[in-house]
């Protein structure tokens, strides 16, 4: 896994991801943290989140979509289903969840530069030790970065 610092949607804005994942819930939200900032910077991967069944658990480890155009730039926004809720205390991340995610991303989008933040160990709560282990296993071979947020 490479890391780097900087702003996840300002560089796949600038071309440097050509797909970008990030955790969600099932509540079809995008209230919080970067799903926050995604919704409103890309409101078609919002559009594509709620398209899908509110509150339905069989969401987690599945993947929902938006490929959008901005400038010359094609850029794929991954809604990956990591948590089931975001109310509660305690750990919300699901690592099984995370691993279907990112297994799906492979097969969906094998090939294209992707990035992502620390999915599910921010709000979540996830042990990053754990996930990024994940991540490495489900996406080896793949072109693929943490992006470590700094404004």
């Amino acid at each position: 896994m490479k890391t780097v610092q900087g702003d996840l949607l300002a560089l796949a804005l600038d071309g440097t991801f050509q797909t970008i994942v990030h955790g969600c819930n099932c509540q079809c939200t995008m209230g919080a943290g970067i799903a926050k900032a995604i919704k409103s910077t890309f409101p078609e991967a919002f559009k594509a989140d709620c398209q899908t069944e509110k509150g339905d658990r069989s969401k987690l480890g599945t993947i929902s979509y938006a490929s959008v155009t901005r400038g010359d730039r094609e850029i794929t926004i991954v809604n990956g289903y990591t948590q089931f809720n975001w109310r509660g205390s305690g750990v919300r991340a699901d690592y099984d969840a995370i691993r279907g995610v990112m297994r799906a991303v492979k097969q969906e989008f094998s090939g294209s530069r992707i990035g992502y933040p620390l999915i599910g160990a921010g709000l979540a709560k996830g042990d990053w030790g754990i996930i990024s282990r994940i991540i490495d296993e489900e996406l080896s071979g793949e072109d693929h970065t943490l992006v470590e947020f700094a404004p």
